[in-house]
């Protein structure tokens, strides 16, 4: 395998499948099926997962609400997700762990790094709710950071696109993906990868970063097994982008889910 710890970032959003909100049952056993045919390897596995199918706390301003009160909410709409995907991989037989960085002791373990560690190195999926605990930080920055914490080789964002494109495909049909693009290189560009504050966690701490199209069968294992798949953010050089003959112009650019939060 060509990585031995991943952290796994998926949209909450994602999670809807065709559906207008809540959790669409079949989406969510693909889910689990393909982050346990990687565990099942020995690769060790965290996931963040976003709240956006439930409740954003940038919705709260809309509702009148106070923003501290809707993170807090899109907070608990994590858990949920992350409750979700952790009753899924169970029902496969998959060992699993929830914590929380909100403590909610009738579901979940507190989040306690070297508690993350250990179950990681015993073989379970450990699945990261409630973002980092605090308002004003995505699940993207709850991803980087947990990245970080349990000195993940890679932080993986999966998406419902294939990559990384020099511009958004939906109004330039011309825009082509890129296979490798440096961080410096997303800055330059104002491309849209994550936050600013995860984005800058990862450069910081020369964490790669591998945007991909989680929602295509088997991608997550191949990817795991090195083939070229999505678009690689990383320290070093970059190759030119590429036109792929998958690409259809329907596509939004990438879908980071950058505005959900922890």
């Amino acid at each position: 395998m060509k990585y031995n710890r991943i952290l796994l970032k998926l949209s909450g959003e994602a999670l809807m499948g065709q559906q207008q909100y809540g959790i669409d049952a079949t989406r969510l056993m693909q889910y689990a099926e393909e982050i346990k045919a990687v565990a099942d390897t020995g690769t060790q596995v965290a996931v963040v997962i976003g709240g956006g199918n439930i409740f954003r706390g940038v919705q709260a301003e809309a509702f009148g609400l106070d923003r501290v009160q809707g993170d807090y909410m899109g907070m608990l709409a994590t858990v949920i997700n992350s409750m979700a995907l952790q009753s899924a991989l169970e029902k496969l037989g998959t060992s699993t762990r929830l914590l929380s960085g909100v403590t909610i002791q009738r579901v979940c373990e507190p989040y306690i790094r070297r508690r993350a560690m250990r179950h990681l190195e015993k073989g379970r999926v450990v699945i990261f709710g409630a973002g980092i605990g605090s308002p004003y930080f995505t699940t993207d920055s709850a991803a980087s950071l947990r990245a970080i914490e349990i000195e993940a080789d890679v932080v993986l964002k999966g998406t419902r696109v294939d990559g990384i494109y020099t511009a958004d495909p939906e109004k330039d049909p011309t825009a082509v993906r890129f296979p490798e693009i440096t961080f410096d290189e997303v800055m330059e560009k104002n491309l849209n990868v994550m936050d600013m504050t995860a984005f800058t966690l990862c450069k910081e701490n020369n964490l790669p970063i591998i945007v991909f199209d989680m929602n295509k069968e088997g991608n997550l294992q191949r990817l795991l097994d090195g083939e070229s798949i999505g678009t690689l953010v990383s320290m070093h050089g970059s190759k030119a982008p590429t036109s792929d003959p998958n690409h259809s112009s329907l596509q939004p650019a990438v879908h980071t889910g950058s505005s959900e939060q922890a």
